[in-house]
């Protein structure tokens, strides 16, 4: 076996043993791009070997999703996939592993008309409400792992001749979810323990509010009573844990809906829905999004804000320090799975309901009463930098640092 090849199989042993952790009789959905289907055939192969009941493969194509978007007729973009809705929510409630494998395009659907984008995704995530709330609520496990493509490749090494641009992306894929290491699995749950530290010093805190101050940033977050920080692992309904992004480096929390004030600026350009979002910074009043303005992709931007009323609110709050594998690493993936873990984040629109004490169990109305956010959406971006300096504000109103010039200051 090469040395490509043996990676390749570790890297779909973590897959399987550490994103999603098949159990014995357990079914795994694999949601993946045709040009993952020697990947996908090996997570195959591992998940029966450790036991799955079934493994069933949902395919999409890059090609035919751009065709959809350019030549489908409108009213296919605003009627309700109930169908997917249905299956997926079954899936769910029998007690199904997904594992999504992307293979992003960043400028997949550059110059589609925005509001079809719009319209299939306000669509789409309004059928799958039932589903989103259980996948948000860690009601079954689920996983995100990328493989590169070679337009993908080619955005993030221009500088490299052509052919040599997919085989560099690889290397820092798989630099990323550290397999370099002896045993990944091993190392993997040692990472995981470190996640797990910074997570405690924070909820021991218990910090009423966050100030975060750095070039064209001046914004204030306050947290919910109540709220947890979460970090890369979580366990499902069942007991059983799982890693929903791989790579992780961060610890994050759900904000108070209503708690937000002030304007944050983008430290990278955020890939959304095959179209780049670059140079742009949000203002917030009493936590609802009352300003946006863009370098590149305002359009895009006013769209993604606009898909409802959650839409204009955050939910989620995720610290990553800048001394971090995929940062000092210096690559922009112009993908938001190793962007954010390179980087303190936000996200827009749908809170985790694990952020909050007892959420698991609260119904969608009941989070929202404890001030979460509810939203078809949820949609991270970049902010972190090595001048960024977070501050801790005690219920008392003491402030402490929490990160200065961007790393944790404890």
């Amino acid at each position: 076996m090469s040395n490509f090849e043996a990676k390749l199989s570790k890297y779909a042993d973590l897959a399987v043993q550490i994103g999603v952790n098949i159990q014995p009789g357990q079914t795994l959905v694999i949601n993946a791009p045709v040009l993952a289907a020697e990947f996908v055939r090996m997570i195959t192969a591992k998940a029966y070997a450790v036991g799955a009941g079934w493994v069933k493969v949902n395919w999409n194509d890059e090609f035919i999703t751009r065709q959809q978007f350019e030549h489908a007729a409108p009213e296919v973009f605003t009627k309700s996939p109930t169908w997917l809705a249905g299956e997926m929510t079954e899936l769910a409630e029998e007690g199904a592993a997904v594992l999504h494998v992307i293979a992003e395009n960043p400028d997949a659907l550059k110059g589609i008309e925005q509001e079809r984008i719009a319209n299939w995704q306000k669509t789409r995530g309004a059928a799958l409400t039932k589903y989103r709330a259980y996948q948000m609520s860690d009601k079954f496990s689920w996983s995100i792992v990328a493989i590169p493509s070679q337009p993908w490749a080619d955005k993030v090494f221009p500088e490299l001749p052509a052919e040599e641009r997919v085989d560099k992306l690889w290397e820092a894929i798989f630099h990323s979810v550290r397999l370099g290491h002896e045993d990944p699995v091993a190392a993997w749950q040692q990472h995981l323990d470190t996640l797990d530290k910074n997570a405690a010093v924070l909820n021991e805190k218990k910090y009423k509010k966050l100030h975060y101050i750095a070039p064209g940033t001046d914004l204030t977050i306050e947290l919910p009573e109540g709220h947890l920080w979460a970090q890369g692992d979580s366990i499902n309904e069942n007991g059983f844990s799982f890693v929903a992004n791989m790579p992780t480096e961060e610890v994050f929390t759900a904000p108070l809906k209503t708690g937000v004030d002030g304007t944050v600026r983008s430290t990278k350009p955020l890939s959304h829905a095959g179209n780049i979002i670059d140079n742009f910074s949000i203002t917030f009043e009493k936590g609802r999004i009352v300003k946006v303005t863009a370098e590149k992709g305002q359009e895009a931007l006013e769209y993604l804000i606009g898909m409802d009323e959650g839409a204009k609110y955050l939910g989620e709050v995720a610290l990553v320090p800048h001394k971090s594998p995929i940062s000092e690493s210096n690559i922009l993936y112009y993908n938001t799975l190793f962007d954010e873990n390179a980087s303190n984040h936000l996200a827009i629109g749908m809170a985790y309901a694990f952020c909050l004490e007892g959420g698991k169990e609260m119904t969608p109305e009941q989070l929202m009463e404890r001030g979460l956010n509810d939203s078809v959406t949820h949609v991270d971006f970049m902010i972190g930098s090595a001048e960024m300096n977070i501050y801790g504000i005690t219920a008392d109103g003491k402030e402490e640092p929490v990160f200065l010039n961007g790393n944790w200051a404890f």
